[in-house]
């Protein structure tokens, strides 16, 4: 079950286990580094571009070196303290703007203080604010550098962490895509194991099954991973045990999965009584509120690109009902929020009436599970590759979120052949409004088979938040540029 290559245990395991080690001094160095810098820029603003009310007592450069010591003495720590420098893979762009902003008052109000109680009133109050704006700004812009760099170095393999995943429950389906799909984490997920006989054992779309928790001895002293998550039920916990010494053993890393894996953890709050920890599981995230709140962005979203869109549907209609004939625009039956069938508006990029072809091509699906996708499909007009490529057939969708039957991010909308096709499971798809893009649209699109799809929008619905649906959109401009995964 193993056949493991030789490209798979290639470097030692401590290798990338040192170099994250490392990370957390290299974000400090940077962060006193970009601290002074910001000190600097806040006196050459004040004093030499004389930013600011006219200037009555210019002090020298040195004689402010007290405040920036104090600048460093104090912030440091307080962004030791408020886990700055602690490696978190859920740790994105923003709470490390909210934990700079935070660090950065709180240090410039403790300067203010300390210069109040030393009776020291000759530093310039305009260099105390400027250093403010300037904290925020640099720390800022020097996380989202060394975030891009950090990127760019796993990409090209350097620190990278080889993963191998525990458990082919549906949490650990879900991490391993997850895995795949972001590559800014550091891991390459070389495959999974589970607790369930070889013979029910089989590989999970693009992801490889290396075998049983039997296996896992060999695959830990053959170096084939860096680190371990295992995501399986409660009952089988007590075989993992006998891995946790033999992980120790070989400085192989290990993340265990709480018990209440398939709680999705937006709902879940660590409270306590004692120091006993509890867990406290709250209403489903798309509540009423929650509901009004995604709709109203929907609309007025949809609005201003639904205007600014109208000169380019006119042209591309125009253009569809000169090359073939038949309607430019069409409305197909799609499955919508609680298995409501509506009509779904797209641009007609084949032949008029070619649908009905697709029985007969079901033969040359690329794509596993109830959808049907080609990528050299013959039935597309010339000009339908090409605004397929660009993602224009969606455009019309626009109307649909106006409507009320869409959101602009959420799961696409099905086919009801699809759905006919669908388990219990694939039906909790259509426990919110279908949309426009959706979470496996930014993460590979056509690209991935229908289970890893399905894992996504199930993440989506358990996860959803008005910050993933920005960041979905503002994803989904790249992935249309970049016109990956798009047929």
């Amino acid at each position: 079950m193993i056949g493991v290559g030789e490209t798979l245990a290639a470097r030692p395991v401590t290798k990338a286990a040192r170099l994250q080690r490392a990370l957390p001094l290299v974000m400090a160095g940077l962060d006193v580094v970009l601290i002074y810098t910001a000190f600097v820029l806040a006196y050459w603003i004040r004093y030499s571009l004389k930013v600011g009310p006219q200037i009555h007592q210019q002090l020298s450069f040195a004689a402010y070196q007290p405040v920036a010591v104090l600048l460093l003495v104090i912030m440091m720590p307080v962004l030791l303290f408020k886990g700055a420098y602690r490696l978190r893979l859920s740790t994105d762009i923003v709470d490390e703007v909210v934990v700079i902003f935070s660090a950065a008052t709180i240090t410039v109000a403790a300067v203010v203080v300390v210069e109040e109680m030393l009776q020291s009133y000759l530093y310039s109050r305009g260099v105390i604010v400027y250093v403010w704006v300037l904290l925020i700004a640099t720390l800022t812009v020097g996380r989202g550098l060394y975030r891009s760099i950090r990127t760019l170095c796993y990409r090209a393999g350097w620190g990278v962490r080889r993963l191998l995943v525990v458990g082919a429950t549906d949490v650990g389906m879900m991490i391993m895509q997850r895995v795949a799909s972001r590559s800014d984490l550091g891991y390459r997920l070389v495959g999974f194991v589970d607790h369930r006989d070889t013979s029910k054992l089989r590989d999970f779309g693009r992801f490889r099954a290396l075998g049983t928790l039997a296996d896992i001895p060999e695959l830990v002293e053959s170096r084939l991973a860096d680190e371990l998550i295992v995501a399986l039920p409660a009952a089988a916990h007590e075989e993992v045990w006998p891995v946790l010494s033999l992980c120790e053993r070989h400085g192989v890393g290990l993340k265990l999965v709480p018990d209440l894996y398939e709680m999705s953890l937006s709902r879940v709050q660590v409270d306590d009584i004692a120091g006993i920890p509890l867990l406290d599981v709250r209403e489903k995230p798309l509540r009423r509120v929650a509901r009004i709140c995604k709709r109203l962005t929907d609309l007025m979203i949809a609005l201003i690109v639904g205007l600014i869109s109208l000169p380019l549907l006119a042209v591309l209609s125009l253009l569809i009902r000169l090359e073939s004939p038949g309607t430019p625009v069409l409305g197909q039956d799609r499955i919508g929020l609680n298995g409501r069938v509506f009509k779904c508006f797209k641009l007609r990029t084949m032949r008029d009436g070619s649908e009905d072809d697709q029985i007969t091509l079901r033969a040359q699906n690329e794509t596993q599970g109830p959808i049907f996708k080609m990528r050299d499909d013959p039935r597309c007009t010339r000009l339908g590759r090409w605004i397929r490529r660009w993602s224009l057939d969606e455009l019309p969708q626009i109307w649909n979120v106006l409507l009320g039957d869409m959101s602009l991010v959420g799961p696409r909308p099905p086919l009801p052949r699809e759905v006919a096709e669908y388990d219990a499971d694939h039906l909790r798809r259509l426990e919110v409004k279908p949309g426009m893009t959706g979470i496996w649209q930014v993460s590979g699109r056509s690209e991935l088979p229908f289970d890893e799809m399905f894992m996504m929008d199930i993440y989506y619905v358990d996860n959803w938040s008005l910050a993933l649906d920005l960041r979905i959109l503002i994803r989904t401009v790249v992935a249309v540029l970049g016109r990956h995964g798009a047929y």
